[in-house]
C-alpha cells in the first residue's frame, strides 16, 4: 500500500462516485415513480453525450465562442432528452401497460440495445474528438497545505489535486439529490409520482394521470442522464464505452436503497471510494481489478443489509 497515495485516490474516488449518484439516481427515479428497474439508463446517458458532441459541431460553424458553443449545445440536448423520455414512455412502454413487471423490464433492456445500435450507425463506433468543455481533464487545482512548524512540507498532501471536471460532476449530483428530495416530498407531481408507483389503479381512482406521470419520470430521467453523459464525456471522452459506466451504478442504488435518493448519492461516493482505493492498494493484481470493487462491496451488503443502506423494510403477510 502506498499511502502517499490514499489521500488523493480518496479524493478521486469521491468526486468519482458523483458521476455514478448521477446515474443512480435517475434509475432510482424511475423505479420510484413506475417501480420499473430501467437497464437503458447508460445508454440514455450516451445518447446524451453524443446529441450534444453533434449540436456542438453544428454551432461550431455560427460561433467561435466556447462558452455559448457549449451552453447551446447542452440546452439543446436536455430539450432532446426531454422528447426521448416522453416518446420512450408512449410508443415502448404505454402499450405494455397490463404486462408482467418482468415483461417491462426487458424492454429496457431492448431500448438499450436499439440507443446503442442507432448511436453505431450514426457515428460510427470509434471514439469522438471534439467535445466542448469549460474545463479540461486536466485543469486541476492544487490544496494548499501550511508546512510543519519546523518548516518541512507535508509531502503527500501538498500533492493533493481536484479535478475542475469531477467537482462540477459531484456538485450537479449533489444538486440533482436535493432537488429531487424536495421535489418528490414537497410538490403535487411529486406525490402523484410517489402515489403511482404505490398502486398505479388507486392512483387512477382518485384522477391521477398515470400515462403522464411515467411520461414526466422518463423525460426527468433523460434529462439526469444527458448531463451525466456531457460531465463524464468531459472526462473521458464520447464513445459507446460510456453506456458501460452504468454497470457501477446498479451495485450504488443497491448499496443505498432502491427508493432512496439520498441512498443513491452516498452509494455512488462508496462505490467510487471502493474502487479507488482499491487501486491505491493494489491488493489484487489483476488488470481493472478496481472494477471487481462494485460487485464485491454488494455482495457484503446484500448479505447482511439486503433492503440496502436506507431502503425500506417491507413485511408481506400471507
Amino acid at each position: 500500500m502506498n499511502w502517499q497515495l490514499v489521500p488523493q485516490k480518496f479524493i478521486d474516488g469521491t468526486l468519482q462516485g458523483g458521476v455514478l449518484a448521477l446515474i443512480a439516481i435517475g434509475i432510482v427515479l424511475i423505479y420510484r415513480s413506475s417501480e420499473i428497474f430501467n437497464f437503458a439508463q447508460g445508454h440514455m446517458l450516451m445518447v446524451g453525450a453524443y446529441l450534444t458532441w453533434m449540436f456542438a459541431q453544428i454551432i461550431q460553424n455560427f460561433t467561435d465562442s466556447k462558452g455559448i458553443v457549449l451552453t447551446i449545445a447542452v440546452i439543446l440536448a436536455i430539450i432532446s432528452a426531454i422528447i426521448l423520455g416522453f416518446l420512450i414512455e408512449r410508443f415502448a412502454l404505454r402499450p405494455m401497460t397490463g404486462q408482467p413487471l418482468l415483461s417491462i423490464i426487458l424492454m429496457t433492456l431492448g431500448l438499450s440495445q436499439l440507443f446503442e445500435g442507432l448511436i453505431s450507425l450514426g457515428f460510427g463506433v470509434e471514439p469522438l474528438q471534439g467535445f466542448p468543455t469549460v474545463f479540461s481533464s486536466a485543469d486541476s487545482f492544487k490544496i494548499p497545505i501550511a508546512p510543519r512548524a519546523d518548516g518541512t512540507p507535508i509531502v503527500f498532501l501538498n500533492q493533493l489535486t481536484i479535478p475542475y471536471t469531477r467537482l462540477a460532476a459531484f456538485v450537479v449530483a449533489l444538486i440533482a439529490c436535493i432537488a429531487l428530495i424536495l421535489y418528490f416530498r414537497y410538490t403535487d407531481t411529486g406525490l402523484s409520482m410517489r402515489a403511482t408507483s404505490e398502486n398505479h389503479e388507486l392512483a387512477r381512482s382518485v384522477g391521477i394521470r398515470v400515462p403522464r406521470v411515467f411520461g414526466l419520470s422518463w423525460a426527468i430521467a433523460g434529462i439526469i442522464a444527458t448531463l451525466g453523459g456531457i460531465l463524464l464525456a468531459s472526462i473521458s471522452g464520447v464513445s459507446t464505452s460510456l453506456a458501460l459506466v452504468a454497470l457501477a451504478a446498479f451495485p450504488a442504488i443497491l448499496l443505498g436503497g432502491l427508493e432512496s435518493f439520498a441512498g443513491a448519492m452516498l452509494g455512488g461516493v462508496l462505490i467510487g471510494l471502493a474502487q479507488a482505493l482499491v487501486q491505491a492498494s493494489k491488493l489484487i493484481e489483476v488488470r481493472n481489478s478496481f472494477d471487481i470493487a462494485p460487485y464485491v462491496l454488494l455482495l457484503v451488503v446484500l448479505v447482511f443489509i439486503p433492503e440496502g443502506l436506507f431502503g425500506e423494510k417491507r413485511i408481506e403477510r400471507i
